[in-house]
């Protein structure tokens, strides 16, 4: 350990469900949190759901809570839309330097009215809707976004494109639109750090048995949940995406790249089953008269209700489980064939659909394996965060005083999750109280010799 005193404050790298968590288990126990994320606001992919299995309880319901309590803590500093640059020193005095996006809005000034956002004429497609949904130049990701400020998107922007406009600027009733801001760089130090970095979605653009991306009427998971979400871009309404009209006929394809070391990754990516049922459950409960069909491997749904949850799923909802891989998906007319094998009967299926959604693998977040270069970290062949020992020490890193939670880790659901970021907390607040307890034992001897 280092000679001076060490620094009882903690860093986090990821806002999800994971770093929120851990960043209040430490700021309610009495320490100071510095909680980064490369987004405008935080919530992560939790952000982005409709419902959560198997209770089938609001996302938003469960999330925003959080977020106004991480965004108004005394204790968590907030620092967003800025990356990670560098990471120098060890634990107990870590000093990370970390690159703020210049927002183009001054956030001190700025009071959230959406003025500037309703007044902006372009629109361009949206990241967060999953391409379903439009935003304007200048946007918050949602309605609940904490902290509930803009940013300008300079790529899509007018005045940045060569155009006059500059209408935003025009209309703050604040004077919070700065078009000459510029990025700054801060320092932060820190005893600990826990990364929380988070999961992506395997792209479609490389499944190329399922059109390589380019079939309107087929989706990802996470943009049927987007459609699912009342605060979504069809207002909780199924609708396909080519033309805007209700689906009775729905194709779910689990392991869409996942188990696939030839086209796709060799692991499980763990929530697939649950979230394809989940799915085909609130199909059913938007879209009465229509009918899901599974394709799948096998069920893997190991968790409390969990297989209950499926078995309602096929029973009460009548959704239709197809034993067998998906061979080939392509646009039929206003259609999209799908033709598989269900190797229970052992007959060739072809399935006339007006939507098909994949459930695709959980990668990890974009710069887990730049962060994990620079901090030492050990990752595996997938860019998922090594265990300092899977079996009995799952938070900790080979590095002292860097832990990890959440689907940095590997792909898993929201209560295990949570449960992994509690436990990276603990792992922070037991390295504080050591250092305390030394401190007291210091002071006490200084005493002593007085």
């Amino acid at each position: 350990m280092q000679d001076k005193e060490p620094i009882t404050r903690a860093l986090i790298i990821g806002a999800g469900i994971a770093g929120m968590q851990a960043a209040l288990d430490i700021a309610n126990s009495g320490y100071e949190v510095v909680l980064v994320d490369k987004l405008p606001s935080i919530g992560g992919r939790m952000a982005q759901l409709s419902e959560t299995f198997p209770t089938l309880d609001c996302a938003q319901c469960i999330l925003t809570p959080r977020t106004v309590e991480v965004g108004h803590h005394d204790r968590i500093k907030l620092v967003t839309y800025s990356e990670v640059e560098e990471v120098a020193g060890q634990v107990g005095d870590f000093r990370v330097r970390i690159r703020r996006h210049p927002a183009y809005v001054n956030w001190d000034a700025c009071t959230g009215c959406g003025l500037c956002q309703e007044k902006c004429p372009k629109r361009v497609v949206s990241d967060f809707e999953r391409g379903l949904g439009r935003r304007k130049a200048i946007y918050t990701l949602s309605p609940q976004a904490v902290p509930n400020r803009p940013v300008l998107d300079r790529e899509s922007c007018l005045h940045f494109q060569g155009d006059r406009c500059r209408v935003c600027e025009k209309v703050c009733p604040v004077g919070a639109i700065d078009l000459e801001q510029e990025g700054n760089t801060i320092e932060e130090r820190a005893g600990c750090i826990v990364m929380a970095t988070g999961y992506d979605l395997y792209s479609m653009d490389r499944l190329g048995e399922y059109g390589h991306g380019d079939l309107a009427n087929v989706i990802d998971g996470l943009a049927f949940e987007r459609m699912l979400s009342a605060s979504g871009p069809t207002a909780g309404k199924i609708l396909r995406p080519s033309d805007g009209a209700e689906p009775k006929e729905v194709v779910f394809v689990q392991c869409a790249g996942s188990r696939d070391p030839e086209l796709g990754v060799p692991y499980c990516s763990k929530i697939c089953c649950m979230s394809t049922a989940k799915h085909a459950m609130l199909y059913k409960h938007r879209v009465p008269d229509g009918q899901a069909y599974v394709f799948y491997i096998d069920v893997r749904s190991a968790g409390k209700h969990y297989e209950e949850f499926v078995v309602r799923t096929v029973e009460e909802n009548r959704t239709i489980y197809l034993r067998g891989k998906v061979s080939r998906v392509f646009e039929e007319g206003d259609k999209v064939a799908v033709w598989g094998v269900d190797t229970l009967s052992d007959r060739q299926v072809e399935i006339s659909a007006d939507l098909v959604v994949l459930a695709t693998p959980m990668i990890p977040g974009g710069g887990t394996v730049q962060l994990a270069k620079m901090l030492g970290l050990h990752a595996d062949e997938a860019g998922f965060l090594s265990e300092f020992d899977a079996s009995m020490q799952p938070v900790e890193t080979l590095r002292a005083g860097v832990f990890m939670a959440g689907a940095c880790v590997g792909p898993k659901d929201i209560p295990e999750t949570v449960a992994q970021a509690s436990g990276a907390a603990a792992k922070v607040l037991s390295t504080f109280a050591r250092w305390g307890k030394v401190a007291e034992g210091e002071a006490a001897a200084r005493a002593e010799d007085l």
